[in-house]
């Protein structure tokens, strides 16, 4: 009996201590893994150009459901609150575990704002945090405006300084390894967040943060940058192509009812991925491919400088070690 009183006075002691720690401290303190993670990540569906939208949806939330993954996310360009996506909506709710949205430039458009869209998705909110599987996860929100007045045109695409103090506090009072995910790429300046630079050095010098997924820029690619390894997810339905390489890719009813697909190039079947990682922090990202509707964009005369990263309909299988 004196020796259980003795161990649950030290592990009194030591519990006491850790709620003393200071937030500086604490933020230096080794991380913890726990058990493996799985979950299905998928990103610009965008419901409000493509024609098939829910069918894409669909596919994915079902194999979802088969894999029995611990969550989804999708990374934006998800829907606009209209009335008319309610059922595109549902199809996403029908997953019984865990749901999580990031918000993206274009599910704004039509004038919406950010709390609306929340709203409508039932989102937990423009950016926020939680904790799966010993796992800390942030999602930014990287559509505030830029407030210089030399800001450039186009989408805003910036974090401001109330969200860089959030995320600064978030980081500091976790001691779980940590994964971001942002719309907009933090690692690219082909319309990636503007001030990626800023928001990269508080990842880095949280020294916890280990993986970036973003969407946004329909590619396939990843970087590694002062430990960090930022992945690009690729669209689930298709890249902008733009007026020169605008043509009718499905029927003309198609085209008439959604005339933005023409200066696309669709992907044939909806690409998506699972993202694991096992105790030993060994990480893997499924593999997905399909293939164009219609001429490929070097089939259309693109070059490489029109698009640095190849457009391709896939997306590729990853292994890697995380610290």
């Amino acid at each position: 009996m004196q020796h259980q009183n003795r161990r649950n006075f030290l592990q009194s002691i030591a519990l006491g201590s850790l709620a003393l720690t200071p937030l500086n401290q604490l933020a230096a303190m080794p991380v913890q893994r726990k058990a493996k993670i799985r979950f299905g990540i998928c990103t610009d569906v965008h419901q409000d150009i493509m024609h098939d939208g829910e069918a894409r949806l669909k596919t994915f939330i079902d194999d979802m459901k088969t894999q029995q993954v611990d969550f989804i996310i999708q990374l934006g360009d998800f829907c606009r609150p209209y009335e008319k996506n309610l059922p595109f909506l549902n199809i996403w709710n029908s997953f019984p575990g865990p749901k999580y949205h990031v918000i993206g430039n274009h599910d704004n458009d039509g004038g919406f704002t950010h709390e609306q869209v929340i709203a409508y998705w039932k989102a937990n909110g423009a950016y926020y945090s939680f904790d799966q599987n010993g796992y800390h996860f942030v999602i930014l929100n990287g559509n505030e405006k830029n407030p210089s007045k030399d800001r450039p045109p186009g989408y805003a695409r910036y974090i401001g300084i109330e969200q860089q103090d959030w995320l600064e506090k978030d980081l500091a009072t976790t001691t779980l390894p940590t994964i971001v995910c942002c719309h907009q790429g933090l690692d690219n300046d082909m319309g990636g967040i503007e001030n990626a630079t800023q928001i990269r050095l508080i990842l880095e010098r949280a020294k916890k943060v280990q993986l970036v997924f973003s969407g946004h820029h329909h590619l396939d690619y990843v970087n590694e940058i002062n430990g960090i390894f930022y992945v690009q997810i690729n669209s689930m339905s298709y890249q902008w192509l733009g007026d020169d390489y605008a043509r009718v890719r499905y029927s003309r009813e198609v085209d008439e009812k959604y005339p933005w697909i023409k200066y696309t190039v669709p992907y044939k079947d909806p690409i998506y991925t699972i993202a694991e990682i096992d105790h030993r922090g060994n990480f893997y990202l499924k593999g997905s491919s399909t293939s164009f509707v219609g001429p490929s964009p070097k089939e259309l005369g693109m070059t490489k400088h029109d698009m640095p990263y190849e457009i391709v309909p896939y997306i590729s299988e990853r292994k890697f070690k995380l610290v």
